[in-house]
């Protein structure tokens, strides 16, 4: 059984920065890829970056691993309000799509201020 656990979430003011970390247990990941999913209230969930596509929101975010510590890491640049959702981590399957997903993290709320 694989376990995801994500931290780094908080709150920040809009322009800041911050860095989510995915510690994964339970098994070796480096031959898969992850993900890094968003979902905020109201709204269904969007993929937001993987180790495959490590760049998004036109550049304000990357996506990086260290294999060697099982950890996969969502740098977060220049955040805006609409930033502000629950983030996951995912192991994707044959895609990234959330109906592929293999595992999910239990999420870290990030709340951007205006």
């Amino acid at each position: 059984q694989v376990q995801l656990v994500e931290s780094g979430g908080g709150l920040v003011q809009a322009g800041g920065s911050l860095r989510l970390s995915c510690a994964a247990s339970g098994r070796t990941l480096s031959i898969y890829t992850m993900g890094w999913f968003r979902q905020a209230p109201g709204k269904e969930r969007e993929f937001v970056g993987s180790t495959y596509y490590t760049n998004s929101m036109r550049g304000r975010f990357t996506v990086s691993r260290d294999n060697a510590k099982n950890t996969m890491y969502l740098q977060m640049n220049t955040l805006k309000p609409e930033d502000t959702a629950v983030y996951y981590c995912a192991v994707c399957g044959v895609t990234c799509s959330t109906k592929d997903i293999l595992y999910w993290g239990q999420g870290t709320q990030v709340t951007v201020s205006s």
